[in-house]
């Protein structure tokens, strides 16, 4: 009988459906003996290890050779290979250098990252109390198999998916899994067969913490078919994407390398058709292709994406990964998580009510400043008889502490809604710890599911005992409601606790019994004929700067979506006070769905669901991870954040994952490209401009260096076609490439971010990385160096000036004005006067830096002897920078021009 069902273990058996009893019969097990120690050995040999396997890891080896893996690195190995046939030995050591140094920089960088699957591991290793034989014992929760009786503590991980067959005050923190910010009370009853997972409250799954109470479950998934396991298998089968900024480089690669080969090919074929020598052309052709090659720019790419994460760091955003600094610049849509990234993920009381009064309470979080307001008047439990009782029974039927922390910030020890009354009580009483003192507690029923209520007994004075009871509405309502208030009374409660329950807030009911001085003890059956005080009404409100910050996102045409396992009426009701909106119709509130309605949505309306949907609300991790790659199918780049377990398979799919670093479990920070130390939405918001900032200034280095590249490509190949000697040799090509890209070009990335750089819409991912308008650009300059450079080395020849001094001039043209040109592209569209013209001092210690290279280079011996270069005069300095200020006005002119047009 055992082995007919041990073989037929129902993995799929909607486990919450049945009762405990039938769920202990199908695991062949029993309820306080457990199971033999045989049993036991026969599931483990069949079921195995309730551990989690690992995946196997790439080597560091395999690891350091992908980063040579680009096509860029492939043009750059190809020159080095070519200069050492060639034995051009310094231009081979510098290329190998470049490509060797960019090899490490991304090799460290992902080295860092460590291994989603070692942190999800990690969160089953505890010990467990099982009943096996009939005998209590502790075991590792890796030996723990479907069948076994497991005993639940307050502290206690969960080891394993229970079915639970008994509770006695039992809650258990779900959040990492479900997104739930409260502790879920437990039961044991059977429910419906399409409870959704958050729902279950007879389940008690693997990696969640038992908050309070006691409670016995059944084992009926173990290892990767528990719930976490499933999360494990979608983290492992998540899609790692590449970024926008490595497609369009990968993009640009291409083209590049095509451009190359092409150009090199037909100007090879040219000159041998025109009866050049073959070593002559191949020596020509071989300078042409290392000229066009911006051997700088994989560096500058890394090294401002590095400058970028420095940045980012400032402002609380740790980068696990480097292209993330620019992803998030070109993000679409933001999936943020609502407790403690959106909210403070602190229980505040916003209302209080009493007979016919109301109160405002404002503040946030547990920081006890504020004030209570009745009518736009301030007021106190000492002016104030109603609310003095209410506060009073919210800070005397109270279990939790509220105190300040290591970092001197408020925080409560125990139940998050307590915590809440304990922070209202500071507001509007005098002195609470004399309030404490002076009514000791005699005796107390705890909270317990089944009543919904917990009540303490306190003494009063020498005539009287009083009873103060919080609870549920269904539970107290009843007991007091008719029995001290007239009707019309009765039914303004009653649209009260509907108003605020529409708000999203949790409503509790305060009440009051007097006994005589003598009783010092309270049983359930004494709290009838109670005094109704009032309602409390507490929500877990918006974060200011959260506010902010979102209207910024939706400003900039950044999409913001909750995506919550908090209920719909709360997640609808926080996403209305964070002024979240449907971009497509901002004049619409935004549209709200849960979990369960979510799977009701055919394929073919799932699409249009997910894009006109703000909020989505009690959704699984599976739900999360297809929403994610719905938005990627429709073509947006998409964030997610997050901060439990649950949250790891859509943040490893994401193009941006962000992780929370304070409240986030050590499974999501390793399947994200970046933690937040702050928790804050805000920070997302700021690292967005950042990661904008990054991406203009790589865009602006690549529009600098392009002109340089095409500029000697053309001259070398005007001087094949017209039979002509080359104005500069690919020593000085490789010379001015690698100087202008680490003095000149680097200092880019230091630019400031240029104003209302969130005032525009996110870069479209199908946009090329260079526009038309900027291809018109940077043709022009090509042809301005060269015009100069071929021009200059003509006439200075026919001039009577030595072919080496001809050459240096050239090279100094292609200096200055990329020097020139470097301060053009400091914006792609204002005047650098607009950005304040010293406002970046690296750009001008790279520019004086450069020119004293440059004089170095023409005037020094060794560096002549070197580079093949001579000293020129004074009137071709003034010629040479006369040239390159020209170079300067046309192209502001351009970018006037371009601005006029788009007014």
């Amino acid at each position: 009988m055992e082995k007919t069902k041990l073989n037929n273990h129902p993995h799929q058996t909607a486990w919450h459906n049945i009762s405990a009893k039938e769920a202990i019969k199908l695991n062949d097990s029993d309820a306080s003996q457990g199971l033999s120690q045989d049993s036991v050995k026969e599931r483990q040999a069949k079921f195995g290890l309730n551990v989690l396997k690992q995946k196997k890891q790439q080597s560091l080896f395999i690891t350091f050779l992908l980063q040579f893996h680009q096509p860029m690195i492939y043009i750059l190995l190809g020159a080095c290979v070519v200069t050492l046939f060639l034995q051009e030995w310094v231009e081979a050591a510098v290329i190998f250098g470049v490509v060797i140094l960019n090899a490490i920089v991304g090799f460290i960088q992902e080295a860092k990252a460590l291994n989603a699957m070692n942190a999800l591991s990690k969160t089953l290793e505890s010990e467990s109390t099982v009943i096996r034989e009939g005998i209590k014992q502790s075991i590792q929760s890796s030996q723990l198999v479907p069948g076994d009786i497991v005993e639940l503590k307050s502290g206690d991980k969960v080891p394993a998916d229970l079915r639970l067959t008994h509770v006695k005050n039992l809650q258990v923190n779900e959040s990492s899994l479900t997104g739930e910010s409260l502790p879920v009370e437990k039961n044991y009853d059977a429910l419906d067969e399409d409870t959704a997972l958050a729902d279950r409250i007879n389940m008690a799954y693997s990696g969640t913490l038992v908050t309070f109470g006691l409670g016995h479950g059944l084992v009926i998934s173990t290892g990767e078919n528990t719930e976490i396991g499933k999360i494990q298998q979608m983290i492992d089968n998540a899609d790692i994407l590449a970024t926008p900024l490595t497609k369009k480089i990968k993009h640009f690669s291409h083209m590049v390398l095509w451009v190359i080969l092409g150009l090199a090919a037909v100007t090879f074929i040219i000159g041998m058709f025109k009866g050049y020598d073959f070593e002559q052309m191949f020596l020509s052709t071989v300078a042409l292709a290392v000229g066009m090659i911006p051997e700088g720019l994989p560096a500058v790419v890394t090294i401002t994406l590095a400058i970028g994460v420095g940045r980012m760091a400032k402002q609380n955003a740790i980068i696990r990964k480097l292209p993330a600094v620019e992803t998030l610049g070109s993000t679409t849509v933001i999936c943020s998580d609502k407790t403690g990234t959106l909210t403070q993920n602190e229980m505040t009381v916003k209302n209080i009510f009493t007979h016919s009064q109301s109160y405002e309470v404002d503040g946030n979080g547990y920081s006890p400043e504020g004030k209570i307001t009745n009518g736009g008047q301030e007021t106190d439990g000492s002016q104030d008889n109603h609310l003095n009782e209410i506060l009073m029974c919210g800070l005397l039927c109270n279990d939790s502490v509220l105190l300040k922390n290591e970092t001197d910030d408020w925080a409560v020890e125990g139940d998050p809604t307590e915590g809440a009354l304990l922070v209202s009580a500071r507001k509007g009483l005098k002195d609470n710890k004399e309030i404490i003192s002076k009514h000791e507690r005699l005796d107390a029923i705890p909270f317990e599911s089944d009543y919904q209520y917990m009540a303490t007994l306190h003494r009063f004075d020498q005539e009287k005992n009083v009873a103060f009871i919080k609870g549920s509405s269904e539970s107290l309502l009843p007991k007091c409601l008719k029995m001290t208030l007239p009707e019309e009374d009765v039914n303004k409660v009653l649209e009260k606790i509907e108003e605020y329950a529409r708000l999203g807030m949790r409503v509790l009911v305060f009440t009051k019994k007097e006994f005589s001085a003598q009783t010092q003890e309270i049983n359930h059956s004494d709290l009838d004929n109670l005094t109704f005080l009032g309602l409390q009404a507490m929500i877990d409100p918006p974060r200011p700067e959260a506010i902010e910050a979102v209207g910024i996102c939706q400003k900039a045409d950044v999409q913001v979506k909750m995506i919550t396992g908090d209920h719909l009426t709360t997640a609808a009701a926080i996403a209305d006070q964070l002024g979240i909106q449907n971009l497509q119709s901002p004049s619409q509130k935004p549209k709200a769905i849960n979990g369960k309605d979510l799977e009701k949505v055919s394929p073919e309306e799932f699409d249009k669901t997910v894009a006109e949907t703000s909020v989505f609300a009690r959704v699984t991790p599976e739900q999360k991870l297809s929403l994610v790659k719905t938005l990627q199918k429709q073509g947006e780049i998409a964030a997610m954040t997050g901060d439990g377990v649950n949250d790891a398979p859509a943040l490893r799919q994401a193009d941006i994952g962000i992780a929370m670093g304070k409240g986030g479990t050590e499974v999501t920070k390793e399947a994200s490209d970046i933690v937040l130390t702050d928790d804050k939405f805000s920070t997302i918001a700021k690292a967005v401009e950042e990661g904008r900032g990054v991406f203009d200034n790589l865009l602006k280095f690549i529009i600098w260096v392009i002109p340089t590249n095409l500029g000697e490509g053309l001259v070398i190949m005007l001087t094949i076609l017209i039979g002509s000697q080359l104005p500069v040799l690919p020593i000085q090509i490789l010379w001015i490439n690698m100087t202008t890209a680490i003095f000149l070009g680097l200092t880019l990335a230091f630019e400031r971010k240029e104003p209302s750089i969130m005032d525009r819409s996110p870069r479209r991912p199908d946009m090329p990385l260079i526009e038309r308008k900027y291809i018109f650009r940077t043709i022009m300059v090509s042809l301005f160096i060269l015009v100069g450079a071929f021009g200059m080395f003509e006439m200075k020849q026919l001039a009577g000036y030595s072919e080496e001094q001809a050459r240096t001039i050239a090279v100094n043209i292609f200096v200055f004005v990329e020097m020139a040109y470097l301060f053009n592209c400091r914006s792609l569209k204002l005047s650098m006067f607009k950005l304040g013209a010293f406002s970046n001092g690296w750009l001008l210690v790279g520019v004086l830096a450069m020119a004293g290279l440059q004089v170095l280079l023409t005037h020094s011996p060794t560096m002549n002897f070197l580079f093949k270069t001579a000293p020129i005069e004074l009137i071709d300095w003034a010629q040479i920078i006369l040239y390159s200020a020209l170079v300067y006005v046309v192209v502001e002119i351009e970018k006037l021009i371009r601005r006029m047009i788009s007014k």
